[in-house]
């Protein structure tokens, strides 16, 4: 009889748990799993949306993505070269910011919400339409230098010296959630480490490089791969300030990839390059992962600690 009542309990109690998490499931299935698994299929047809005809074509997509379509490469260099600027400026802004505010001050709540709501509402159409402004050559951007004594004509869009410079600037300004997840790894950092250190001579830089990067290292490495996926997938920005011009100096992998889709209705290749984008964020996540074992700390098994026993045992 307790066996039963026992197997009944954990029953109901795995019936109502699946009943919360149904919604999930349902969502996860109807809107991720299986558009998942249908793009990958349609990346080998030639599918139009407009028609609805669907022809199975092989791997022509991918042929013609890396043989045939220039504008496929152009996408990806504006892509690579967009990462690889801003991300790490965004990092390092958002531990430099979250540093400043990690102390006891009644104002620090406040300069939290205000640094955070970058992040809320950056990604937006509205802040998007309202960055095009400063940034024409009538906007506030060249009036704020002509002030200053700076003669400035540029409209800093149709250049093709400055147009991506200028969503490097937004994507960074939304340094928000990278620095409050900082700003939390900071908190766990003992303060006796820094008091050791101080009795020990070690200044603000020697304890920064020796004990706060160091303890930091996990956060660093879950904000970069955050960065990482966030860097490769900009689209709201490209598409409303400057549609990828001028002369596709910002055509970033996801605007031309929506181009192929919705406004050529070539989804069968559509699907086919985000695949390929899927390819290259686990290309590049795989490596960080991997050189992850050499800088990331965790508490006693460190990447120091375990280079010292693979020393270690080689000597022996």
């Amino acid at each position: 009889m307790k066996h039963t009542r026992r197997r009944i309990s954990i029953y109901n109690q795995n019936v109502v748990g699946y009943a919360f998490i149904m919604p999930w499931l349902i969502g996860f299935l109807c809107f991720t799993l299986v558009p998942f698994l249908m793009s990958f299929v349609l990346s080998f047809t030639d599918f139009n949306i407009l028609s609805k005809s669907t022809k199975f074509v092989g791997i022509d997509n991918y042929i013609r993505l890396f043989t045939q379509d220039h504008l496929f490469i152009k996408s990806l260099q504006v892509t690579f070269k967009f990462a690889f600027i801003s991300i790490p400026l965004r990092l390092i802004f958002a531990l430099f910011v979250a540093l400043v505010l990690n102390r006891k001050s009644k104002a620090v709540p406040v300069y939290r919400v205000v640094y955070y709501l970058p992040s809320i509402i950056g990604g937006s159409v509205a802040v998007s339409v309202m960055w095009r402004n400063l940034f024409t050559k009538a906007g506030v951007i060249n009036s704020l230098l002509q002030t200053m004594g700076i003669d400035c004509q540029i409209n800093w869009l149709s250049n093709t010296k400055t147009a991506l410079f200028t969503l490097i600037l937004l994507y960074v300004w939304q340094f928000g959630s990278s620095m409050l997840i900082f700003l939390s790894g900071l908190k766990q950092i003992p303060l006796s480490y820094y008091e050791a250190a101080e009795v020990d001579g070690a200044g603000r830089i020697r304890q920064f490089f020796s004990i706060t990067m160091p303890l930091l290292s996990p956060i660093i490495l879950f904000n970069l791969i955050m960065q990482i996926i966030n860097g490769f997938m900009v689209f709201t920005q490209a598409q409303i300030i400057t549609n990828g011009g001028p002369v596709n100096e910002t055509l970033v992998y996801i605007l031309y990839l929506y181009q192929n889709s919705f406004k050529y209705y070539e989804m069968g290749y559509g699907s086919a390059m985000a695949w390929v984008l899927l390819m290259i964020v686990g290309f590049f996540t795989a490596i960080v992962f991997r050189s992850s074992r050499q800088w990331v700390f965790y508490e006693n098994n460190s990447a120091a600690g375990r280079m010292k026993k693979q020393k270690g045992g080689k000597a022996n």
